[in-house]
């Protein structure tokens, strides 16, 4: 009996390990992979039990979500210039997001995602918005479509980069560019004007803002949660290719 539970401990240790990514210089955790300790339900002040953690694992249970104990899980702390870096997987059919710029003003705003901008996660093929331009694993979120869909198959753990870096965003699958552009430019408001957003006053208007990640009601899994901030152009993420 006891040799067996120490097996278990010993199985338990390693998988934790096998999920714990090093954290690169310069970046911090902000999943300690035992708790939601640092995010809470968008407009509460804790996470939703249908948040939970399994083995250094952040998964979004369906199941579980009754009551009040879904919602989108939102950081505690506004970040502005920053690279978020992460891995998510889906179920068969399943829909979330990753939703940057979050204001989380509740006498304005009832949701993440009318003010926050939004990199796609999907299961392209077994969800009706993979028929959708724009609404695809890796795009940003029916504004700009993905250049190119490296995104792996369901089940299997995707890289994410989500780079602000004082007005331009880069967004990385699986270490490959997607999207690139600059916010709140012309370019961009034009962008805004001709999707689903137009007409929503608080859409992308932040620049400094939370970090939402989406129940959209499936299955979802995240993990390696990470961060780096700056606030001078001449400190850099340490990513190449001018991000």
């Amino acid at each position: 009996m006891i040799k067996n539970i120490c097996t278990s401990i010993i199985l338990i240790i390693m998988i934790q390990t096998v999920n714990a990514q090093a954290v690169p210089k310069g970046f911090k955790s902000i999943f300690d992979g035992k708790t939601t300790t640092g995010w809470h339900s968008y407009g509460k002040t804790v996470g939703g039990s249908a948040w939970k953690v399994e083995d250094g694992v952040l998964h979004f249970d369906p199941t579980a979500a009754n009551n009040g104990q879904g919602g989108d899980l939102v950081t505690d702390t506004e970040y502005s210039n920053f690279h978020l870096k992460l891995e998510w997987k889906v179920a068969a059919n399943s829909n979330s997001g990753i939703i940057f710029y979050v204001n989380e003003d509740l006498t304005k705003f009832k949701n993440t995602y009318e003010t926050g901008l939004e990199m796609q996660v999907l299961d392209n093929d077994g969800h009706p918005d993979g028929k959708i331009t724009k609404h695809r694993a890796g795009d940003l979120y029916d504004l700009i479509k993905s250049s190119s869909e490296p995104v792996k198959a369901v089940g299997e753990w995707n890289s994410v980069d989500i780079v602000c870096k004082f007005g331009k965003l880069t967004m990385l699958l699986n270490g490959v560019k997607v999207v690139e552009t600059t916010l709140w430019d012309a370019n961009f408001k034009s962008l805004v004007s001709g999707s689903k957003f137009a007409t929503w006053p608080g859409f992308a208007a932040f620049k400094k803002g939370k970090i939402a990640l989406q129940d959209h009601g499936n299955n979802v899994w995240f993990r390696n949660i990470m961060i780096k901030e700056w606030n001078s152009m001449n400190v850099t993420t340490g990513c190449e290719n001018g991000m």
